[in-house]
């Protein structure tokens, strides 16, 4: 498993990684999920506060106890929840920011996390404190660094030019390939690591893309109307055939192909999904000519929200 620099950090992240979204609530379960990655190479963890409320980060814990040097371990916080009440409410105050990731760390287990990233944000949100209240905590020695997770480019604009973000997540893959004309490359030269979460469109860019597409694409998918989106998935159904690689390796090897992306987050709820995954990077490289082929089959999307 090939690693790569996170942004300007000193963290090297496995290049494909796992999303802990949803490992379940069981605790022998998800740890089975978790040791097959390691046991694979994966050394990046992302985890949410958000996720089972809690129970999530609390299972991640578990699972790493006695391997912290094997792992890097990112959360996310900003989604304002408490205990034995429905609902949540975004909250990106220094005070509630500074409560959330101390409480990450008790059901982790942790001293510190490698990073800490803002679940969300609006331009709306008040940024300078923002930044204020990670740089404070970085100092205290709570986390190492700190990114956003988000796909509004006036955010993460906004963000670029006002902070030392080490990294930024956002959705990316064959069929969302927003992220190419706005901020891969502003993010490539301004060292920030992109973290890629969706890189395999909902399972559509998979061996199983058809079955996906009935599951989840008969509605269309951003600015593919559902025949576009069938014709899609079948043309790279063929592509993959005619070059011997499953589908998933194609849309593995496209979305590692710029230097911005430090990681793929790819989830999992059994461990054979984790090995599906890896199989199918082991596969993923791909040449300039079949990366062309599949910038053809597919559409250059635009963001079309969150720009001023």
């Amino acid at each position: 498993m090939k690693k790569r620099q996170l942004g300007h950090s000193d963290l090297y992240v496995s290049e494909i990684s796992l999303g802990c979204m949803n490992l379940g609530t069981n605790v022998k379960h998800a740890t089975n999920i978790i040791d097959t990655a390691l046991d694979q190479g994966i050394n990046y963890l992302d985890t949410a506060d958000l996720y089972d409320f809690g129970e999530n980060e609390k299972i991640v814990g578990q699972a790493i106890k006695g391997k912290r040097d094997q792992v890097t371990i990112a959360t996310k916080g900003g989604n304002h929840f408490e205990s034995g009440k429905d609902g949540w409410y975004w909250d990106p105050s220094k005070q509630y920011l500074k409560e959330a990731i101390k409480n990450s760390l008790l059901r982790l287990g942790l001293d510190d996390v490698d990073l800490y990233q803002l679940h969300g944000g609006t331009i709306e949100d008040p940024t300078d404190e923002v930044i204020e209240t990670f740089e404070e905590l970085q100092k205290e020695g709570l986390i190492r660094y700190y990114g956003i997770s988000s796909i509004r480019p006036n955010v993460i604009k906004r963000f670029i030019n006002q902070s030392n973000i080490t990294s930024v997540m956002m959705q990316y893959s064959l069929l969302d390939r927003r992220p190419e004309e706005e901020v891969l490359d502003l993010l490539n030269n301004s060292q920030v690591g992109v973290v890629v979460r969706g890189a395999l469109g909902k399972g559509m860019l998979t061996n199983n893309g058809q079955s996906q597409w009935q599951k989840k694409g008969q509605k269309g998918f951003l600015d593919y109307d559902s025949s576009e989106l069938k014709s899609t998935i079948m043309s790279l159904q063929d592509l993959a055939n005619n070059h011997h690689q499953p589908p998933q390796s194609l849309a593995i090897g496209y979305t590692l192909k710029h230097p911005a992306i430090s990681s793929l987050v790819l989830g999992a709820s059994r461990p054979e999904q984790v090995l599906d995954n890896v199989r199918a990077y082991q596969e993923s490289d791909i040449s300039d000519d079949v990366f062309e082929q599949l910038k053809q089959l597919t559409k250059t999307n635009i963001y079309e929200q969150h720009r001023d």
